[in-house]
This record gives structure tokens, C-alpha cells and sequence, in this order.
């Protein structure tokens, strides 16, 4: 039996705002509702979380995720507004699991917000004790970036799972995904960017999705191709496709484990297989085999146990099939979402670990050099303004072949949802001058907004899956060198280490991508608003955050990390003593 049987009460949310009906996304242009541009960032980045086009369930707080809420209920998020309208600028106001619970006066240079979602102390960190809390009102469902308040739609995901897929091209073809097919599962709000990340490397993606609506999503907004009939015209499609060495994508809606196990059975080895679904949350996030949407959403309201029992059933018949496709030929690996875990878990199968996770495979070496995902949003909501920082940061890093690919492939092929918003990744190098790649990029786009070429101000903020700000063993962690995988020190480390950069939000949660219990992360936003004071800022917070990736992983025992802080001049104690 699972510990996540209790359902959660849904009834404590209440309706939906009066304010966010209003609202429908971020506010934009350069007139504010706050009293400085770092409260009014982050209001207008709790709403565009918010925002039907960027959330799966905003009427419910659901940014995505299963449950990964932006606020706790309706209440707090009407007085998250209050209170974020009233902020002065030297104090700081504090969330906890969605709820705004103080302010209290600090300084200027001191983070306008600390968030802590779902954090349990460690014999009551389970599923079980975390819905029963839930129920009374009394915690949230955080995620990553629903709770930090950093979500930026499909796009959030989009160029890490692209990075991973052109490593795993580099690695196993020396080549892009060029005739390769990829099969896996998911078209929601984090899984909907996988066929346009394969497709973006010249790869044919097959996604099983039982979702009809989120299949018609990715289409309307271009991060899918095609939809197939049935999984026959999919695979012949794919085929076709991948024998012309086009790059193309189509969804069938289905069960993923019904279409692994029926690939398996017709002999179809697709080149590559892995797989987005919730399934994290065996409650909420994931669907059981032999189940509409509708008749399992009714199965979740009259038996939750059942359903449970169910989802970990399907679970197990989906390893499965990824382990036999990898034993024919196909090249696996789980993408973040503690499917393997579940399984070892709650179904004894420790073989389920018998294929790798996406970081230990493909992300690592990038991490140990403070390399990770660094987005942006433009608070004008003016695209221009996003196009602008295109240009900079493709004139800063005109070496960066990898990097000016990416801008010039998203400019092309991705859709803005809600406030227009980039990511590329950036690491931690130093110049001449001793600045890091981030913060070199973030102190040319304070610069344009001070010179007026770009119209407003710009928040940086970046996923919690980044090279410092996670401990996940069965993710951003996964078989760490030195066996410390479960070690939580360094998240915390990270968070506090930004305050004392003077971020402008700062957030720690449980849980993440992959259930409660199963990690600690942190998250942190700098609003660029032109002043030297976010001068100031940028460069130290875009110094200290990567740097953590740099430091974790050289105290691990990784040379790239180690050649890293050499390179870049990064004390590491305990090695510099030596």
C-alpha cells in the first residue's frame, strides 16, 4: 500500500478570486500596483503562473505538476496581493505552503519575499502525513517553479529537455537525433515540451498521452505536430519520418505502458525511450491503465486506495516495458519523475533502477561547471523586449555554437504563453574580470534597461533543477560520486547563500518532480529593473548560485568541477589546504 491513500480535500481552495478573473495573467506595461518594481515583480510573476494559457488548473492554483500550486487558496492569494501592494522597500514578506504568514522591516538589499513550501521534518516527510495537513488547510503543494513562483509555461522545460536530448545524441551517435525515434509518455504542462525538444533536434518523438485536451494544447500552441488515429498510423508516420530523416512528432492518446508493451509486442524498438508522466504522484499526477479520463477521475473521487493500487500496478507494467525495449536495443533513461522510484518502492523491484536517470547520464558534466537553466520574463509583457535580450546574449557568447543554435530555434519555433519569457543555460566561467557567464548576461540586460532599450524591467529567476540548488537522489543527485546523494546540506546552503546576495525572492521546497519525502530544492529571482542596485545584486546572486553547482560537486570529487574552480578561481577549502 502506498502512503499517499488519503486523498486531499479539494473544498478548502474556495472560488476562485474576484482579482485574478480580472487579472487573466500578469499585469504588464510600466505602470506598477506596488511600490517598487521587485514587489510588482513579484505579483505580476504569481499571476503569470497563473495564467490560463501557462497553468493546467489555475481556477484550481494548479500551475502543473499534479498538484503544484501557486498558492495556497483563494484567500491567501488575495492576500498574497495585499500584502505584496503594501511591501516597503526595505522589508520582507513571508510565504509559507502558499499562505503569507509576516513582514517584517530588513533593508533594501534584503529579499522582498522568503518562500517555504511543503517542508516536513524528516519522520513525518511521507505523502501519507503531508495530505493529512493538506486536508486541514494548513500546507501546499509547491513543486518547483508553481510555488516559487517562476513557472513560464512549456518553454520552462523545453531547453532542458533539448540540452539532455542533444547530450544523449552527442554520446550515444556523435551526432543529433537525426532518423532516431523517440517513444515516451506525457503531454502536460512540464512532459507537453518533449516532442518539440526532440523535434528541435532533428528527432521523431511518439508520445502516448490519455489526455485529449492536453494533446490539443500542444498542437494549438506548436509544440506538437501531428495527432495519430492509433498507435498504427503512429508508428507508421514515425517511421516514415525517420527513414526521410525529418524531424517530426505525433501524439496517440493511450496509456504509455499500453503503447510500450504493444511496441514490444509488434517488434518496434524505437531508438530512444523515456517518459514525462506525473508519476510522482500516484494519486493525482498519474493514470491508471484501462481508464478514461473521466471514469478514472471518478475512480480517484469513490476508491482512492484502489486507485493507488492501480497507478502503481500501471507503473510496474511500464518499467517493464522500458526494460525490455532496453534489453532489444533501445536507449533508456527516466526523465526526472521518480518512476523507477515508485516502483523499487512500493513493488520491491530494485531492478527497476536498472536504467539510468536523465543527470547522472547526460547532465552532471554541465552541472559540476555551474551550468544550468537561467530564464528570464520580460514584465512589460512587451515580446520585443525578449527579443532584445536575444541579441545580447547571442553578442556576448558569440563562441557559444550550442547556445546561439538554441535562440535561433526558439525564436522560431516557440510560442510565448502568458508574459514573454526565454531560457538558455549559462554556467558559471569567469572572465578576465572575474565575472561569471550568468552574471555577465544579467548586468547587460540591467544595462539595457537603464539606456531604455528595453522598455521595462526584466526578472531572472531559473528552474530549481539547477547545478547547486538540489538534493533529489532520484534525480538532480542520482549517484553522486561520493555517495551523497541524500545530502540536504547544499540546497539549504544555496538558499541561504542568496539571501546573503541579496536575491529578491527566495524559495525552498519539498518534493519537487519527484514527491514529497524525495528531496529539498531551492529557487531565487533578481529583478533587473536598470538601478545599480540590481547591478549590484545581479552580480553577486549570479555569482554565488552557480557557484554552489561548482563547489558541490568539486567537495564530490568531480575533476570537471575541480578544473572548474581552478579556472574560474573558486576556493574550495578543505582542497585549497592540501
Amino acid at each position: 500500500m502506498s502512503e499517499q491513500e488519503p486523498a486531499p480535500d479539494e473544498t478548502g481552495i474556495g472560488e476562485p478570486s474576484a482579482q485574478w478573473r480580472e487579472y487573466q495573467g500578469a499585469p504588464t506595461g510600466t505602470d506598477i500596483e506596488c511600490e517598487g518594481w521587485r514587489q510588482e515583480a513579484a505579483l505580476r510573476m504569481l499571476n503569470n503562473n497563473l495564467d490560463p494559457e501557462v497553468a493546467e488548473k489555475p481556477e484550481d492554483l494548479v500551475v502543473y505538476g499534479g498538484t503544484g500550486r501557486a498558492a495556497r487558496s483563494w484567500d491567501a492569494y488575495d492576500a498574497i496581493l495585499d500584502e505584496l501592494r503594501e511591501l516597503g522597500a526595505e522589508e520582507t514578506l513571508l510565504v509559507q505552503s502558499g499562505k503569507p504568514v509576516g513582514r517584517f522591516p530588513t533593508h533594501e538589499r534584503a529579499p522582498r519575499v522568503l518562500i517555504a513550501n511543503s517542508n516536513l521534518v524528516g519522520k513525518w516527510d511521507s505523502w501519507e502525513h503531508f495530505h493529512e495537513l493538506e486536508a486541514e488547510g494548513k500546507i501546499m503543494y509547491g513543486q518547483m517553479t508553481a510555488g516559487s513562483w517562476a513557472y513560464i509555461g512549456t518553454q520552462g522545460i523545453l531547453q532542458g529537455t533539448y540540452e539532455t536530448l542533444a547530450e544523449l545524441g552527442r554520446q550515444e551517435y556523435d551526432s543529433d537525433l537525426e532518423g532516431k525515434i523517440v517513444a515516451t509518455g506525457g503531454l502536460g504542462g512540464m512532459s507537453g515540451a518533449q516532442p518539440l525538444a526532440v523535434t528541435m533536434n532533428r528527432g521523431v518523438c511518439i508520445a502516448a498521452e490519455v489526455d485529449a485536451h492536453r494533446i490539443e494544447r500542444r498542437l494549438d500552441t506548436d509544440y506538437l505536430m501531428e495527432r495519430a488515429e492509433d498507435l498504427d498510423e503512429a508508428l507508421d508516420k514515425a517511421e516514415a519520418a525517420a527513414d526521410a530523416g525529418e524531424p517530426y512528432s505525433v501524439a496517440v492518446e493511450m496509456n504509455v505502458a499500453d503503447m510500450l508493451e504493444t511496441m514490444a509486442e509488434r517488434d518496434f524498438v524505437p531508438d530512444i525511450v523515456t517518459d514525462q508522466t506525473s508519476s510522482h504522484d500516484e494519486l493525482e499526477g498519474y493514470y491508471p491503465s484501462g481508464y478514461t479520463v473521466d471514469e478514472a477521475d471518478d475512480l480517484r473521487e469513490e476508491n482512492p486506495e484502489r486507485y493507488v493500487e492501480e497507478s502503481l500496478d500501471t507503473m510496474e507494467r511500464h518499467v517493464d516495458a522500458i526494460l525490455d525495449l532496453q534489453e532489444r536495443g533501445a536507449v533508456a533513461f527516466e526523465y526526472g519523475n521518480n518512476l523507477r522510484g515508485q516502483v523499487e518502492d512500493y513493488r520491491g523491484r530494485e531492478d527497476a533502477f536498472d536504467f539510468p536517470g536523465f543527470v547522472p547520464a547526460y547532465i552532471r558534466p554541465m552541472f559540476c561547471r555551474g551550468r544550468g537553466p537561467f530564464r528570464w520574463a520580460a514584465l512589460s509583457g512587451d515580446p520585443a523586449d525578449i527579443h532584445r535580450t536575444d541579441e545580447a546574449v547571442t553578442e556576448l557568447f558569440p563562441e557559444n555554437d550550442s547556445l546561439n543554435r538554441w535562440i535561433e530555434l526558439a525564436q522560431e519555433q516557440v510560442s510565448f504563453q502568458g508574459l514573454p519569457s526565454r531560457v538558455c543555460w549559462l554556467g558559471y566561467r569567469t572572465d578576465d574580470d572575474g565575472i561569471t557567464e550568468r552574471a555577465r548576461f544579467a548586468l547587460r540586460i540591467n544595462e539595457l534597461v537603464a539606456d531604455g532599450e528595453i522598455s521595462a524591467p526584466i526578472v531572472v529567476t531559473r528552474d530549481h533543477l539547477d547545478a547547486g540548488s538540489v538534493a533529489s537522489p532520484h534525480r538532480e543527485t542520482e549517484a553522486m560520486k561520493d555517495g551523497t546523494d541524500a545530502v540536504a546540506d547544499w540546497p539549504i546552503l544555496n538558499a541561504l547563500l542568496n539571501c546573503a546576495a541579496g536575491a529578491d525572492i527566495v524559495s525552498v521546497h519539498d518534493g519537487g518532480g519527484v514527491g514529497i519525502g524525495n528531496a529539498l530544492h531551492t529557487n531565487n529571482h533578481v529583478v533587473l529593473d536598470g538601478s545599480e542596485l540590481a547591478a549590484e545584486k545581479a552580480r553577486r546572486v549570479f555569482t554565488t548560485d552557480p557557484g554552489m553547482g561548482v563547489i558541490r560537486h568539486a567537495d564530490a570529487g568531480y575533476e570537471d568541477a575541480i578544473d572548474e574552480a581552478d579556472q574560474s578561481d573558486v576556493p574550495v577549502p578543505m582542497r585549497d589546504r592540501r
